[in-house]
């Protein structure tokens, strides 16, 4: 056997273990005293084996990826790839959402009382809701918002807000949407990869996105579309840097990051990929002129209308230690949540990132310069994922938090060989994952 492919099987199976260690020890902290407040640490999930409407369509899907993916991604035209990625991608999350069947795999998780539907109808007037936010986001405060709402800036809820005044109210357009819009994440790291790097990395990624575990929560879960956002804002900044329509693109991608900041106080740390971008991108600062100009209209627009992200956020870290986050151990957390990481992204993301470190290592055996931007894209996700967990802001429930870094962790599955044995193991577990285990999305 390769050596290389020897030691990618080693990294694997560490991972594994530092799953089997997360099980095993939060089960037990879980028993003693039920402060990890998870069903089946360290998801938010509950054990219950079962199929549905999903499962023959998610092992169809699953078997075509691996079979077609790899020789479909390396000779299709580029823009039909792109396609061809998202299509696949929404068939895969879809069935697997509909493994637990249309009402309670999407139409029902954006329902309940933590989620952001149950808000919509308290902002009838949208300028007054947002001047009175901050003043229910504290549990002791009256009519205080659920937890999904309390725990974001409003334009999360906002998103919601909007679709029902445009006639598409309810879980069952809130779960489409999100999976409609989550899926194109593949995309977007598609479009930065081959413009930082080179498309024949973006090609080898390529299925590797599509067959993602970490689609179990993209469907369904606002995250996933936090995800796509934050995706495409950095996509567009790596076009902007790479000269191709350099306003244009810049503006766009600095309003998304806007979006993304106002749609998860945590997001604010994709200012770490996207920092990535802009040093191995170029030195031009036209790019980032329209860029921080795009930036600059949300926040404007958010505060003008009574809404202060600062404050918003101070309240929130208040209220974060008020309900579960208070009770939570980071002792166990700031490694369990490494755990939930590598559930998401799977054994051959792992893999990829392991070779990422290696040759990234002075001496590492990269002779051409092309891979190396992808590399560093790849460990300002790491990192950015790495400062989220010691916060200790994001204790448990990272499955579905981290989804927008760990979108640019999968590409440096680009690094593998043996393509379709890891495209078997990523499908694996995302298929154990989902008919074992009942997700908390």
């Amino acid at each position: 056997m390769n050596r290389d492919l020897l030691r990618d099987l080693y990294a694997a199976v560490c991972a594994a273990l530092l799953v089997l260690t997360a099980v095993l020890v939060g089960t037990a902290i879980q028993h003693r005293d039920g402060s990890l407040r998870v069903g089946w640490p360290p998801l938010l999930a509950s054990w219950d084996p079962h199929v549905g409407p999903g499962t023959p369509a998610a092992v169809v899907v699953a078997a075509a990826v691996v079979a077609y993916g790899p020789s479909l991604a390396a000779r299709l035209p580029w823009r039909a790839l792109l396609l061809a990625v998202w299509g696949a991608s929404m068939a895969w999350t879809w069935s697997l959402a509909l493994v637990d069947g249309w009402h309670r795999g999407v139409a029902e998780q954006l329902t309940t009382r933590n989620e952001y539907l149950p808000a919509v109808g308290r902002f009838h007037d949208i300028p007054a809701a947002l001047r009175d936010f901050t003043r229910h986001i504290l549990i002791d405060s009256p009519d205080n918002w659920g937890a999904h709402v309390a725990g974001h800036p409003p334009g999360a809820t906002l998103t919601f807000v909007l679709l029902d005044r445009i006639g598409l109210g309810g879980g069952g357009w809130a779960g489409t949407w999100c999976i409609t819009v989550g899926t194109t994440a593949a995309v977007a790291v598609l479009v930065a990869v081959r413009t930082l790097a080179d498309e024949s990395l973006a090609r080898r990624a390529a299925p590797f996105l599509v067959l993602a575990p970490a689609a179990v929560w993209v469907g369904t879960s606002a995250d996933g579309y936090f995800a796509a956002v934050a995706a495409w804002a950095v996509a567009l900044l790596a076009l902007a840097v790479r000269g191709v329509r350099p306003g244009l693109n810049g503006f766009c991608s600095g309003l998304l990051f806007g979006l993304t900041v106002y749609l998860s106080y945590g997001l604010t740390l994709m200012a770490v990929v996207a920092g990535a971008v802009v040093w191995v991108g170029s030195s031009r600062r036209r790019p980032l002129l329209f860029a921080l100009a795009g930036f600059v209209v949300v926040p404007v627009v958010f505060t003008a209308l009574g809404f202060e992200w600062w404050e918003g956020y101070r309240i929130l870290v208040t209220r974060y230690y008020q309900g579960a986050g208070g009770v939570r151990p980071y002792g166990y957390w700031v490694w369990a949540n490494l755990a939930c990481t590598v559930l998401i992204v799977g054994p051959a993301t792992v893999a990829g990132v392991r070779r990422v470190v290696v040759r990234l290592r002075p001496g590492g055996g990269w002779s051409r310069s092309s891979p190396r931007p992808l590399a560093v894209l790849v460990l300002a996700a790491v990192l950015a994922l790495l400062i989220a967990d010691l916060s200790g802001m994001s204790k448990a429930e990272t499955e579905r938090i981290w989804l927008p870094f760990a979108a640019w962790l999968l590409p440096a599955c680009a690094f593998l060989a043996g393509v379709r044995g890891w495209l078997v193991g990523q499908a694996v577990l995302a298929l154990l994952l989902n008919h074992l285990l009942l997700t908390g999305w």
